[in-house]
């Protein structure tokens, strides 16, 4: 939490301004508050419980018990006030500061300063109320707290996960038949969908097909209706997973700095699909390919800078020795075929070898002595077009000669880099206000294979994010947490506050 320091002399006496004349009522604090001040301090006690509705732990709020102003009017005010200023800075600000790695996460604190919010609350009859515009100021906080109260409910419910295997024929086809498998993956389907019969028994017949196939669909799998180990391993999540993804959604939008007018790129690497948008508007979205789980596509803040065309590919260390080596063992003269170098290094000159001599199976994958190179071509794993982002984590933006992935849903298979369905688009974008580079001298460049490069005359903000829910026309599209990084997020949320940032004092 932000260190909010409010004098006792500004927040007791405002809401001491409550206690007003005497008057019996209940709950038991109550008693001699007058009516409508009473039911001020009653309505903001229960917003402050119920602050598990906005993804925040109300233990975390030092909330004093009801029954505390019955001996001690004057401190109960003070406590539940205290309570109340932490609750809104929260809501204003968001409770997780910042986290490693997650450059995405900006917040523009200085553009909803504090100081009024905590003055309003501190004088209104109505405090709860407050809270209560406070957590709505993001125009996606409605839906998300909707979609968080239905996790919730399913969270609720338990389940037996699905027995299965890894092997392919463990794959449940539509129309098999299971008197285990089945039953459980109907129960399991009517947890979440509404629309599967329930008398169904042993068959997976259409009505559970066309449920998978929905589940499939918004878990960005293939929606086949095949359940196999990647779909099988969805089904058996804990469902309190989407719990801490609407938890981690709600706080990162919480003083979200506003996107830049400019043209610019956006990478949502949860959802896989990048946009160029321009004053709000986007002008150009596409599906994109990124890093697999096991080789994350980092979050980052860059600016697109220049154009590479038929780029040679370089091969990083790890791709030496996870991808290529495995294939040059199979067979080093296909991989000469797919334009591969290997080269040696001689008295400090990078000296080609021919593949074919090497005897790969004895190359220790941890102290590969050669360097492997890719010419530019139509094999290329970069394609055609390379857009330079400059990182220290040598991240960039290619074309690719594998377009078949794009139809798929799921789309987490690169090293690390972004991987475009419209390379061509995004180019003449990039390259906009730049005389002599129209479309019939880009198809030369590309057509006659040599490798060459320019910088863009309007540098292009770029950031890459991971936002797993987002909200299109009022409703919640939830993808899965990949990387792990809303579960992250989630357990910064119901850590401790440091005692240098531990709120009101």
């Amino acid at each position: 939490m932000a260190c909010v320091v409010l004098r006792r002399s500004l927040l007791l006496p405002a809401f001491a301004a409550l206690a007003g004349l005497p008057l019996g009522l209940a709950p038991a604090w109550a008693q001699g508050l007058p009516d409508a001040r009473a039911a001020g301090l009653a309505r903001l006690a229960a917003r402050l419980r119920a602050l598990d509705a906005d993804g925040l732990n109300p233990a975390d709020y030092a909330i004093p018990p009801d029954d505390m102003a019955a001996t001690d009017l004057a401190g109960y005010v003070d406590l539940i006030g205290r309570s109340a200023a932490r609750a809104l800075t929260d809501l204003l600000h968001g409770r997780v500061k910042s986290l490693p790695g997650r450059v995405d996460i900006v917040r523009d604190t200085a553009a909803l300063p504090l100081e009024p919010w905590l003055a309003e609350l501190a004088g209104s009859a109505d405090p709860a109320g407050v809270l209560d515009r406070a957590s709505l100021l993001h125009p996606d906080a409605a839906p998300l707290k909707q979609a968080l109260v239905d996790a919730r409910a399913r969270a609720a419910q338990s389940f037996t996960p699905i027995p299965g295997g890894a092997a392919l024929s463990d794959t449940i086809e539509p129309g098999a038949w299971d008197s285990v498998k089945i039953p459980l993956l109907r129960a399991r389907m009517l947890l979440t969908d509404p629309g599967v019969r329930r008398d169904g028994g042993n068959n997976y017949d259409a009505s559970l097909v066309e449920a998978v196939k929905r589940f499939q669909a918004a878990e960005a799998l293939e929606a086949d209706g095949r359940i196999g180990r990647i779909t099988l391993a969805a089904l058996n999540r804990p469902l309190a997973a989407q719990v801490a993804q609407l938890r981690a959604a709600l706080d990162m939008r919480r003083a979200m700095a506003a996107a830049p007018v400019e043209r610019h790129i956006e990478v949502n690497v949860a959802h896989q699909r990048l946009a160029v948008i321009e004053a709000g508007r986007n002008v150009l979205e596409m599906n994109v390919i990124v890093g697999k789980p096991a080789r994350p596509t980092p979050m980052l803040r860059v600016r697109l800078t220049a154009i590479q065309f038929n780029p040679r590919w370089g091969v990083p260390l790890r791709n030496m020795k996870e991808d290529l080596l495995p294939r040059f063992r199979r067979d080093p003269r296909a991989m000469m075929e797919k334009g591969f170098r290997v080269y040696s290094v001689v008295n400090g000159q990078a000296v080609e070898v021919d593949p074919t001599t090497i005897s790969w199976s004895r190359i220790n994958p941890d102290r590969i002595p050669y360097i492997i190179r890719q010419d530019a071509g139509e094999a290329n794993a970069l394609g055609r077009i390379k857009f330079v982002i400059p990182n220290s984590d040598d991240i960039f933006m290619h074309d690719t000669p594998d377009r078949h992935l794009f139809r798929r849903p799921d789309r987490a298979f690169s090293s690390g880099c972004i991987r475009l369905e419209k390379p061509m688009e995004l180019l003449e974008i990039a390259m906009t206000g730049m005389p002599g580079f129209d479309r019939p001298r880009i198809e030369k460049l590309l057509a006659d294979r040599v490798t060459a490069g320019t910088s863009v005359r309007q540098v292009m903000p770029v950031r890459l994010h991971y936002t797993t829910a987002v909200v299109e026309a009022g409703r919640v599209a939830l993808r899965p947490d990949i990387y792990g990084l809303d579960e992250a997020y989630a357990r910064a949320l119901d850590a401790p506050p440091r005692m240098a940032s531990a709120g009101v004092r």
